[in-house]
């Protein structure tokens, strides 16, 4: 048993990898745009969402380096694009841990299929970053560390630490059972469990994900169909698998993971309650907590999006 995180750094050193794109960037709607079966896409906001910001990223980096400083190096995946606040920094600069990452690198061979614009085939080839640690979390751009972490906390003797709960398939509950199935990020953890056989799936939730580089190195040595599959696709399509439930599926199945069903995130998904409510939530409940999730940020208010941003930048200070 490990009892130091100096002693875990040197025998499983630890990465943290963020897929991250500027929707605002006209070049980046130029790119789409000939994809797009139905152009008016681009002016739906749930559309919209999945690839506009409000600079989450610089806080999602500054938190790990302030409340994760045992993360080797932080690679940021990107559609050859830079975050503004990476494009001046010297080497003196915090930000040197930071390691920028185009899709042409982790599709190496593939690039067939590029560009894409979703978030699926990029997840799915994560793992073919060069130099990428063994041991390494996924962070989405909206999920920031806010309390102090040890590797411990994800990952336990070489094991990756699962926080979720099992749940049962969609098709399965009564309450569904009848309705028109929906198509989206629970339907993919679940498709996930269906390919390695499972009855029912462990479900997870908007935290950091510990994955392992050989769980996918692995399986889609043994099953290049499902890759190509799941990497193939510009937009989100019904067929594809998240590839964390994919690994975590594994990881279970192999019996070489930790189950945690204590979340420990404060996750805000509306922004459509008092702003007390808001302040309360980060200045009283974020103290018990690990994370923070906030989805679809660039939907906020206006007063609720500055005290938001406010608390981001001097929690990250």
């Amino acid at each position: 048993m490990m009892t130091n995180s100096s002693n875990y750094d040197n025998k499983h050193p630890i990465d943290a990898v963020i897929p991250w794109v500027d929707g605002n960037d006209s070049q980046h709607y130029a790119k789409m745009l000939p994809y797009l079966e139905d152009k008016n896409q681009l002016k739906s906001e749930n559309f919209r969402t999945r690839f506009d910001h409000v600079n989450e990223i610089k806080f999602a980096i500054d938190s790990i380096l302030k409340f994760a400083p045992f993360i080797r190096t932080i690679y940021l995946v990107t559609d050859n694009q830079i975050p503004d606040f990476l494009k001046t920094y010297d080497d003196a600069s915090p930000y040197d841990k930071v390691k920028l990452i185009d899709h042409k690198v982790i599709f190496a061979g593939y690039e067939e299929y590029l560009p894409t614009f979703n978030n699926r085939p990029i997840d799915t080839c994560l793992h073919r970053i060069p130099e990428l640690a063994e041991h390494f979390i996924y962070l989405n751009d909206d999920v920031f560390i806010i309390n102090k972490v040890r590797p411990e906390d994800f990952f336990k003797n070489g094991y990756p630490v699962l926080r979720g709960k099992w749940t049962t398939f969609e098709e399965d509950k009564f309450k569904t059972k009848f309705k028109k199935p929906k198509v989206g990020h629970k339907t993919a953890q679940q498709l996930a469990a269906k390919k390695l056989g499972f009855k029912n799936y462990y479900r997870f939730r908007h935290t950091p994900h510990p994955l392992r580089k050989s769980t996918f190195e692995t399986y889609f040595k043994n099953n290049e169909d499902a890759f190509i599959e799941n990497i193939r696709h510009k937009f989100r399509n019904a067929n594809q698998f998240t590839p964390q439930g994919l690994a975590n599926h594994i990881e279970i199945k192999n019996n070489t993971c930790f189950l945690k069903n204590n979340l420990q995130l404060l996750y805000i998904r509306s922004y459509k309650k008092p702003l007390l409510w808001y302040k309360f939530k980060l200045q009283v409940k974020s103290k018990s907590k690990l994370f923070l999730g906030l989805q679809s940020l660039d939907k906020c208010p206006e007063p609720t999006l500055r005290c938001i941003l406010n608390w981001l930048e001097h929690r990250m200070a």
